[in-house]
């Protein structure tokens, strides 16, 4: 059964392979097995398989050769829900996915930097997983001005998916500064490390195309099992 909030199967091997292709493990122009071959080695139907392709093939990310094969175009990996999504696995790549530990609606914490107009705002805290390996806790808020209730059953494995469908919010633009800080003390249990570890740490503050800022957020993770990647081109 898919978790309430997952996307798509289809659409988690097309990110997969998505976030793959800018790690540099798929290369441009390399062949991809046949798709048989390829869908039992990801335990998936062919059909999947193929629904996944076809998303990469409509993203410009695959060439879908009649009689050939599937090739890999690395393309502008903007077209990924998780292009903004900066961690990965230490070996390169790996599936985003999320578990909601807590949402509500309080009073701006008053170390985050200044964002939003709203007094308080919507704090979603999250464990955040790489292919199923633990690799962060995060705190994201929302500036209250933009819903009146956020239920932790509507979120999705992406929020800026969620603030797209559901807000009609787009975030256009992020900035990240990393440093280093404790865990916070809401660290669940299951964190390889407790709560007060100095980890590897993010402050994000996310700006929708006007500019305004909406979001700001913290996200500790662990450099046992993920790293910060950015890109240039």
């Amino acid at each position: 059964m898919q978790r309430h909030g997952a996307l798509p199967l289809y659409q988690q091997i097309s990110e997969l392979l998505i976030r793959d292709i800018a790690a540099g493990r798929l290369l441009e122009g390399e062949r991809l097995p046949p798709e048989r071959t390829m869908a039992a080695d990801l335990g998936i139907a062919v059909g999947t398989l193929r629904a996944a392709l076809r998303d990469l093939a409509a993203k410009g990310m695959v060439a879908r050769v009649q009689g050939s094969g599937n090739y890999i175009r690395a393309g502008n990996d903007r077209a990924s829900v998780y292009s903004m999504f900066r961690l990965e696995r230490v070996g390169g790549g790996g599936l985003p996915t999320a578990r909601v530990v807590s949402v509500d609606r309080v009073a701006k914490d008053p170390a985050l930097p200044p964002f939003g107009t709203a007094p308080d705002g919507h704090r979603i805290r999250r464990l955040r997983y790489l292919s199923g390996d633990l690799a962060a806790v995060e705190e994201i808020w929302l500036d209250g001005s933009h819903a009146a209730r956020i239920a932790p059953e509507d979120l999705s494995e992406s929020l800026y998916l969620y603030y797209r469908e559901r807000l009609n919010l787009w975030i256009a633009r992020a900035e990240d500064s990393i440093g280093q800080a404790p865990l916070p003390d809401w660290t669940p249990p299951e964190f390889p490390h407790p709560a007060g570890t100095p980890m590897p740490h993010i402050t994000r503050l996310a700006r929708l195309r006007d500019g305004s800022c909406a979001e700001a957020s913290w996200t500790w993770f662990n450099p046992d099992t993920a790293r910060y990647v950015a890109r240039l081109r």
